[in-house]
């Protein structure tokens, strides 16, 4: 595997609202992240590379209880204000949490992110601005 998590610390690091994501991914992608799938309920996300090894970062805070309940149309207006740089990440967890999506993947071969929810039911695909 060409990168370490510390090396996508560093970077994330760099991220301070959703309008910052772009340039992360580009910056994780050179890397040589090929996909990875971040986990609402602890923060824990996995990186993923092109021959599908993987490293993960374990919890990153406190468990966050997602709801049973999706409620699309709130998540898709807090995620877009997020994007504008509205709320930082933590705050984005929560409001996933709040509005029932576990979790997201990443293909940055195809640029999109697609949510999903507790069921593991893809709810939302979105292309990334690059």
């Amino acid at each position: 595997m060409k990168f370490t998590i510390d090396e996508i610390k560093a970077e994330h690091q760099k991220v301070k609202n959703g309008a910052d994501f772009p340039k992360y991914i580009q910056e994780i992608k050179n890397l040589g992240v090929s996909h990875y799938k971040s986990f609402v309920t602890d923060g824990n996300t996995q990186y993923f590379d092109a021959e599908n090894n993987y490293a993960e970062t374990g919890r990153k805070y406190s468990d966050l209880i997602v709801s049973e309940n999706l409620n699309l149309d709130q998540f898709k207006t807090r995620l877009k204000f997020h994007q504008q740089g509205g709320t930082d990440y933590m705050t984005f967890c929560k409001d996933c949490a709040e509005n029932g999506i576990e979790g997201w993947k990443m293909d940055l071969n195809e640029m999109t992110c697609t949510y999903f929810d507790k069921n593991g039911n893809d709810v939302l695909v979105e292309e990334v601005p690059s």
